[in-house]
This record gives structure tokens, C-alpha cells and sequence, in this order.
């Protein structure tokens, strides 16, 4: 698709008629609608510089009273390998597990890389359609691809740069041992433009959790950066796997704040004790949750672990590819899963809902306090056809317009 966005402003400028929340509206202690007013936002260098009362006649852009919103992050996807943009096909009944994928991918890496510029492109553009302006992407590394995936990748993130941002996870999707992938590993980690070390179900796929985990630990140390490793093994290796990883964590405070476990799909096997209590030492070793909300027969445990104060961090993972035939790239839609499947149904409960889609900024706090936008907040916002965030999460809404640091893209 192309970009269905076109820049309308950038540098100092005025909106009017913009609609932000101001407050709940209660019955007794119930929170049964959410006020809102029309202001003026004044944008300036890349930043939010002051919030006033509405001036219909002023010279500036016209919000229309459409609502604005901290704009979306989706914090788990593969912009390197999607097949959107390429003919329709869905998930093939062929391939079953994470090897039959491996031996697929190998197969066809090589004819994707040619046109994978243009689709992940592609791709930014369907999700910031959406309104989402930042995200955590991996890209594979692996001997079939070399460091291609990220070369080409960075080509379509250089040519987005204006509207879009991005914090990249170098991801064996081969497994570190099970393809020579360790050397290609180092190379990566050496990257400024890498933030993470990823991984790969260190047990099932390279045979050992202690060998891969302190690779990649040390790599993360050695340079500098964050980890996120895909962790799909349930069962004991998974939680060995999630203990480990706390426990490097522990060891190494340097790596508290920035370690991350992909998917985690033992979590959602534990009982509630269980949950609570890896929860409890998640969160004491700072170490977050990234999810795309799966819902396989099993429900993942992301109130208990917000209840403990875990980083849950949502993502789309993968966008319509050969991994999975799911995905819109919809960040709004993911905080309408969430509702639907924990029961969020009420207008305070909805409104915090969409701390998934914007990765915990909300307009208002729980006691209905304005906190966003503030003057000198980074000016990434998203003007949504709706009345309230309750109302953007349980509709789906449409986003008519996108700004990313400053610059204003309205949809043509």
C-alpha cells in the first residue's frame, strides 16, 4: 500500500478544536463517562510547548474535535519478513514446528531479500495507518541471510525516518548453535543501530538453556545492550529458561530494566500461585513481558502480572506472513483483545486499556487526573475519530491523523 498519510506540517505550528480528556464523571464511586474539552496545541521543535484553551478562529490546523492520544508502539514485530505486499497466502498445514520453519525460511530467504525493502515499507505504512510511529522490530540473523535482513531493513527505516522510529533486536531465528549463527551474533552486537540481543527457545532449538543464555547474556554485556529473546517452549524448559534469565538479571543490575522474555508462553500454563510468584520475581528483577496476546486455549496471565508491576510490553509479532496467517498491525485492536478477553468492559476499566497500545502513557491517571499531554512531552500523537479512549478502545476507532516528533501527517 502506499502511505496514506501526507505531510501537512512540520517545525512550529498551531491545531485547534483538538479534544483531550479533562476528568471522570462518576456515580457514586463509579466511573460511568469521561469528560472532554477542545483546546488549542501549540507544537514547536519536535515538542508539545503549550496547551490553551480553544480558539476556534485562530490560524491553525483544525482537529475537527477529534480526539487526541499519545500515539502507539508496538513493541514485538518483524518488519524484516512479511509477506504483506506479496500475493495472498495463509498459514501452511506443512509446517508444524519452529525447526519446519527454520528449513523453510532457508529455503526462501534468498528470493525474499530482494523485495524486502519494499515490504517492510510497506508494512510501516499499514501500521502507522493505525497509529503506531514506533517500534521494536527483530531481524534475522542467520547464515542464509547474513546481515542482509538488517542492511535492507535500515534502508526502509532511513526512508520512513520523517514519520516513523524503530529499536532493533538482533534475533537468531535460527538458533544460535543449531546453524552457525553465534559469529554473525558478535558482528551484530557490535551496532550502534542495535539496541538487543535476541534469542530463540535455547533448549529445544540449541539443547541448552545455560550455553545459549550465558552467550547471549555476555554478549549484551560486553556491548552494552538490552535483551529480548523469544522464549515459545512452555513446560519446565520455558520456566527454567524465564528463572535463568532473572537470575541473570539479579547478577547483573546493569541488565534490570532492559532484559525482556518474548511470548513466554509457560506463563499462561501456571496456576494463579504459580503466576503470582513468578510474577513477584519478574518484577523485582526488572525483567518485562513482551506479548502479542495468543490466545491458543490459553489465556496469557497479564493482569497478574501487572498486578505485581511487570513491563508488559504488546506487539503484533507477525503481520499476515508465513509464520502466521494473523496479525492486522493494529495496535488499537490488540487493547481491544486485551478487553475482550479479561473482561474490561466498563468506561474506567476500557480507558486503561489503552496503556497497551501507547506502552503505559494515559491521558488521564486512575483518580482522573489530566497527565497527558504535558508542555515539553515529545509531540507523538495520534487525532482519533472518538469521544474517549474508552470509546477508541472498545471501537476500534479510526485514525485520521499521525504526528511523529513534531511532523503532522493527515490522511489523504
Amino acid at each position: 500500500m502506499q502511505s496514506p498519510y501526507q505531510l501537512v506540517a512540520k517545525g512550529n505550528f498551531l491545531l485547534k478544536n483538538v479534544r483531550l480528556e479533562t476528568g471522570f464523571e462518576y456515580d457514586n464511586q463509579d466511573v460511568i463517562h469521561t469528560k472532554t474539552d477542545l483546546f488549542c496545541i501549540e507544537i514547536e521543535n519536535g515538542k508539545i510547548k503549550s496547551i490553551k484553551p480553544n480558539d476556534a478562529k485562530a490560524k491553525a490546523f483544525d482537529a475537527e474535535g477529534k480526539l487526541m492520544l499519545p500515539a502507539f508502539k508496538d513493541m514485538h514485530i518483524h518488519l524484516d519478513k512479511t509477506l504483506y505486499g506479496l500475493p495472498w497466502q495463509a498459514l501452511s498445514p506443512k509446517r508444524r514446528s519452529v525447526k519446519d520453519m527454520i528449513a523453510y525460511e532457508q529455503e526462501i530467504i534468498p528470493e525474499l531479500l530482494k523485495t524486502s525493502v519494499k515490504r517492510a515499507e510497506e508494512l510501516i505504512d499499514l501500521i502507522q495507518s493505525y497509529g503506531t510511529n514506533y517500534a521494536r522490530t527483530h531481524f534475522n540473523i542467520d547464515p542464509t541471510s547474513g546481515l542482509q535482513s538488517l542492511e535492507n531493513l535500515e534502508k526502509a527505516l532511513e526512508n520512513k525516518k520523517d514519520s516513523f522510529k524503530a529499536e532493533l533486536v538482533a534475533f537468531p531465528q535460527h538458533g544460535v548453535y543449531y546453524t552457525d549463527s553465534a559469529p554473525l551474533m558478535k558482528e551484530a552486537a557490535q551496532l550502534k543501530s542495535v539496541g538487543f540481543i535476541g534469542g530463540l527457545d535455547p533448549l529445544s532449538i540449541d539443547g541448552s538453556i545455560e550455553k545459549v543464555m550465558d552467550f547471549t547474556v555476555q554478549l549484551a554485556l560486553d556491548h552494552h545492550k538490552g535483551i529480548d529473546i523469544h522464549l515459545h517452549e512452555a513446560g519446565e524448559s520455558g520456566i527454567k529458561t524465564i528463572q535463568y534469565l532473572i537470575d541473570k538479571a539479579n547478577e547483573n543490575p546493569q541488565l534490570q530494566g532492559k532484559t525482556f522474555v518474548s511470548h513466554a508462553f509457560a506463563l499462561a500454563y501456571l496456576s494463579q500461585k504459580e503466576a503470582d510468584e513468578i510474577s513477584e520475581k519478574l518484577a523485582a528483577a526488572k525483567v518485562g513481558i513482551a506479548s502479542s496476546v495468543p490466545f491458543r486455549g490459553k489465556v496469557m496471565p497479564i493482569p497478574t502480572m501487572k498486578k505485581h508491576g511487570v513491563n508488559v510490553l504488546i506487539g503484533n509479532d507477525n503481520v499476515q506472513d508465513y509464520w502466521s496467517t494473523f496479525g492486522s498491525g493494529n495496535m488499537l485492536q490488540k487493547a481491544n483483545l486485551i478487553a475482550e478477553l479479561y473482561g474490561y468492559a466498563t468506561e474506567f476499566d476500557l480507558s486503561r486499556t489503552l496503556q497497551f497500545a501507547t506502552q503505559d502513557i494515559l491521558p488521564l491517571n486512575d483518580k482522573g487526573e489530566q497527565q497527558w499531554p504535558k508542555s515539553g512531552d515529545a509531540a507523538n500523537i495520534v487525532l482519533v475519530d472518538a469521544s474517549c479512549s474508552a470509546e477508541a478502545v472498545s471501537r476500534i476507532s479510526n485514525v485520521e491523523a499521525l504526528m511523529n516528533e513534531g511532523n503532522l501527517f493527515w490522511k489523504s
